[in-house]
């Protein structure tokens, strides 16, 4: 049985990985063509925006078709929607003369089918992983995402500076074709209490919210991770222009940065998928989002100069792992205690927030990178991220003494 699962799993994750390597080396080859081409923060907060926007105003209807239908098939459609809109963009580069904000109109497609993708494939998991094996498993996810987002940036980098953007642009739909084909060979039995009737979408989404309703400590953790989303989604569209704008340095430095942020998530992954046994989950998600906060702030605090690079580089791979530190245990915690049938809808709530923050935060850090500086953006989001999760910790703490 153990054996049987793990197959499964491995083959899955196999696959997901060919086509988070294909979609990391697109989307650092998009961002840098459009770091390099504009150097505005407005543009990069544009392009943020973008990619978070389908989350804002898809994910309700993501999580109902999680719960709904086939999660198996949910997966397979929706990267093949990202690398067919790939190669349809890059046959449009080919031909035409196309403007670079263009490259936002393709985030922003691509952001729609991973609105649709990530829910179905989190739903999915519990329902073949034993649930005392999920942050194990939890782990090795996010140790062979770590692996795709290493080779992804470093790929995009080569690729940019030897291809032309179409190129590069059709190692999505390749990567796509793999994992679709993969995970079609794999025989995923269905959540037991997952329902196939016709009923009205409030009354599905009213069934995620009661979820959280639920659980107070999952509420408060939800709420304070959204509040703090605001402050750190930004930072995301801001590491190019640190690299080239900030510290002066190459595509290459930039993709060391990316290289090394997917590191510090690969080694936090590692150790939680052999070593690591979580007991209070959201106590180390608590710490994992301090960690976040902590190494924001160091970033803000340096220099522009080419050996600050070296610590903001550093700086990033830590920010990787505490990452990681706040994401597994906190959606293990989810997958071993939400009913199944609701799990895609509490997945796609979660993410509808913190895509809802992305906006928010963008439409004020860009503003203010631009007049501030973009180091000064990390330097409030790492003080704001720790302040927040003091609160929630200390609260936290309370509700335990209580009960």
């Amino acid at each position: 049985m153990k054996q049987s699962w793990k197959r499964k799993f491995v083959t899955i994750a196999v696959g997901q990985m060919f086509s988070l390597v294909g979609s990391s080396a697109v989307q650092f080859a998009l961002i840098w063509w459009i770091a390099s081409g504009t150097g505005s923060a407005a543009m990069m907060g544009l392009a943020g925006l973008a990619a978070f926007l389908p989350r804002a105003l898809l994910s309700p209807l993501a999580g109902i078709v999680a719960d709904r239908y086939s999660r198996k098939s949910v997966c397979i459609c929706a990267d093949l929607f990202i690398g067919l809109a790939a190669a349809v963009f890059a046959l449009l580069l080919w031909k035409l003369e196309m403007p670079m904000w263009t490259a936002i109109l393709i985030l922003l497609v691509r952001g729609v089918g991973d609105t649709f993708h990530q829910p179905a494939l989190q739903a999915m998991i519990p329902q073949f992983v034993p649930a005392e094996e999920l942050v194990r498993v939890g782990g090795w996810s996010q140790m062979f995402a770590s692996g795709s987002f290493l080779l992804g940036p470093a790929i995009g980098a080569a690729l940019y500076a030897a291809l032309p953007l179409p190129v590069i642009l059709l190692t999505d739909l390749v990567g796509a074709l793999l994992a679709s084909g993969l995970l079609a060979a794999v025989s995923i039995p269905r959540a037991q209490a997952q329902r196939r009737g016709r009923r009205r979408a409030l009354e599905e989404l009213k069934e995620g919210v009661e979820v959280f309703r639920g659980d107070r400590p999952l509420t408060w953790m939800v709420a304070v991770e959204t509040l703090a989303m605001v402050f750190v989604m930004p930072l995301a569209s801001f590491y190019p222009l640190m690299t080239s704008s900030y510290f002066q340095a190459s595509a290459w430095h930039g993709s060391a940065v990316e290289a090394l942020y997917a590191l510090g998530m690969m080694a936090s992954a590692l150790l939680f998928g052999s070593v690591i046994r979580v007991r209070r989950h959201l106590w180390v998600s608590y710490l994992g989002m301090m960690g976040l906060g902590v190494t924001s702030a160091v970033c803000g605090l340096l220099p522009p100069q080419m050996w600050a690079w070296w610590i903001f580089a550093v700086a990033c791979g830590f920010m990787g792992a505490s990452c990681n530190v706040h994401n597994i245990p906190l959606v293990a915690y989810m997958q071993a205690n939400i009913d199944p049938a609701r799990l895609g809808r509490a997945f796609a709530l979660t993410a509808l927030l913190s895509s809802v923050t992305t906006p928010v935060g963008l439409l004020v850090a860009a503003p203010l990178a631009d007049r501030l500086g973009v180091h000064r953006w990390f330097l409030i989001a790492g003080a704001g991220v720790c302040l927040i999760t003091a609160v929630g910790m200390l609260l936290h703490a309370r509700m335990q003494a209580r009960d």
